[in-house]
């Protein structure tokens, strides 16, 4: 799993892809960070709030090459035949693109610490909302993969995974504009903003930790059943 993991965090920088990755990323919350900086407000958890619509929009190129370009290339025949599990080729995968998602909100931790030696902060209110957004961008990160290991093209991958994070980030809201009640409370337990939501009001919520790693988990497992079965077709 190591050396996928290395190849595929490579390939991220081989290309112009995780740089533009990194730039949108940085900018934003440059820009968010000022804003709120220049308001007087000492509460970073704002900005990385505010990054839940670009993650929507900027995530998508990141997973959309994880499994469908090797498919596109040809080359998965190749690392199926590698000494190399199936779980560990997807896992390698998976913990690549986390890992540039992570660094994506590396400076937040530089405006925490910014804003630290103006006034004092709560650093467990920090720390428990990039929990929450990490564990948001884990279980998107999953969604991506999977969507990009049942197609050849890149960016017929990008585009529905797109769509598959709008509609699992905004159904809380969508649900809310048909006015059912019983359809917007099955909308708030599966929408991944509510669960973030809870990251930004509590400490830690156990529930939603669990909920968002099981995303991941399962959309893992369906990526390496969709694998394994491109393997024995």
């Amino acid at each position: 799993m190591s050396a996928i993991f290395k190849r595929e965090f490579k390939s991220y920088f081989c290309s112009p892809l995780g740089y533009v990755f990194l730039t949108i990323f940085f900018f934003f919350e440059g820009m968010f960070f000022t804003t709120i900086f220049s308001a007087g407000s000492p509460d970073i958890s704002y900005v990385i709030a505010a990054m839940t619509t670009v993650i929507i929009f900027v995530t998508p190129v990141l997973t959309m090459r994880l499994l469908s370009e090797d498919r596109k290339q040809k080359v998965d025949q190749a690392l199926l035949t590698a000494p190399v599990t199936v779980t560990g080729i997807i896992m390698g995968k998976f913990f690549a693109a986390f890992s540039v998602f992570a660094l994506a909100f590396s400076p937040t931790l530089i405006f925490q610490i910014i804003v630290a030696s103006k006034v004092s902060v709560n650093w467990l209110v920090y720390i428990n909302i990039v929990v929450g957004i990490m564990l948001i961008g884990a279980a998107l990160i999953a969604m991506g993969m999977f969507i990009s290991s049942l197609t050849e093209s890149p960016v017929i991958s990008c585009i529905l995974t797109l769509v598959a994070f709008l509609v699992i980030m905004m159904i809380s809201s969508i649900a809310e504009m048909t006015g059912i009640k019983s359809l917007t409370e099955i909308a708030g337990y599966i929408g991944f903003m509510d669960r973030f939501q809870n990251f930004y009001e509590s400490v830690f919520p156990v529930s939603d930790v669990i909920y968002l790693l099981s995303i991941a988990g399962v959309f893992c497992f369906l990526s390496v059943r969709a694998v394994e079965k491109r393997r024995w077709s």
